[in-house]
């Protein structure tokens, strides 16, 4: 039986709630795969893993497009929850170069102690830079370097599982690389933060419009929306994620 790609909302928002959404974070399960695989980890991510029904603990890949709080901040409260909850299930964590070092002093910082704690489970760091590519079990993972800036290099990513293959654009002002990104892909979750000005380093409504006809994708879906983009009727032909919206591909 051909297998199907489920992908969750547990987060739409931008970094400050914007229309009380949670952060980014994409829950994906494939039908007959034992673990579930999230691309990114707002600090919100747990909160909203629980709120959908989507387990914890099934996690088994998460995949960071950048090392701001609300992309990837969620990684101790999923790490110590898997700790409290007696996890063994091996996590496997892929982002960019400082990924590793970002999550120490995180943790440090949240929880005092917390890196030095024996586990049930293996924490996996898997730091992927611009251009290079990673699989994990039936999980492929493709990095693209991106404009925004996090103190480490921000990517955008391909996941592909199930025979599915799904690009997320990370945050990033527009950039050819996402045509690239998106080239061939059941679906293009894009950010789309501002309509009325441009923020450096963020995604601008009227410029991805401007490219749209160029993306080569089945699907796209827009996320991590500001207060300009919410507070105004999308065109009919433009999608806007909300949380605990579900995709089948």
């Amino acid at each position: 039986m051909e297998q199907t790609l489920r992908m969750t909302v547990i987060g739409s928002g931008d970094a400050f709630g914007s229309g009380g959404r949670l952060q980014t974070c994409l829950h994906l399960r494939a039908s007959g795969d034992e673990g579930t695989l999230l691309i990114d980890c707002g600090a919100t991510a747990l909160t909203g893993l629980k709120r959908y029904g989507c387990d914890p603990a099934e996690v088994a890949v998460v995949a960071v497009s950048h090392l701001h709080g609300d992309h990837f901040a969620g990684l101790p409260f999923l790490i110590l929850d898997g700790q409290f909850r007696r996890r063994t299930r091996p996590l496997h964590l892929v982002g960019p170069p400082g990924l590793d070092d970002r999550l120490h002093q995180a943790m440090e910082v949240l929880f005092p102690g917390s890196t030095s704690v024996t586990r049930r489970f293996a924490v996996h760091v898997h730091e992927t830079p611009p251009g290079s590519d990673l699989t994990l079990g039936t999980c492929h993972v493709q990095a693209f370097a991106v404009d925004h800036q996090a103190g480490a290099p921000a990517l955008a990513l391909r996941v592909t599982l199930a025979g599915r293959t799904i690009a997320y654009s990370g945050d990033t002002a527009w950039t050819d690389t996402l045509l690239t990104v998106a080239d061939g892909t059941d679906l293009f979750v894009c950010e789309a933060y501002t309509a009325d000005r441009a923020v450096p380093g963020h995604l601008h409504l009227p410029d991805l419009v401007s490219h749209a006809a160029q993306l080569r994708c089945r699907r796209l879906l827009l996320t991590h929306a500001g207060p300009s983009v919410l507070d105004q009727p999308l065109a009919p032909h433009l999608t806007l994620a909300h949380d605990g919206m579900t995709i089948d591909l």
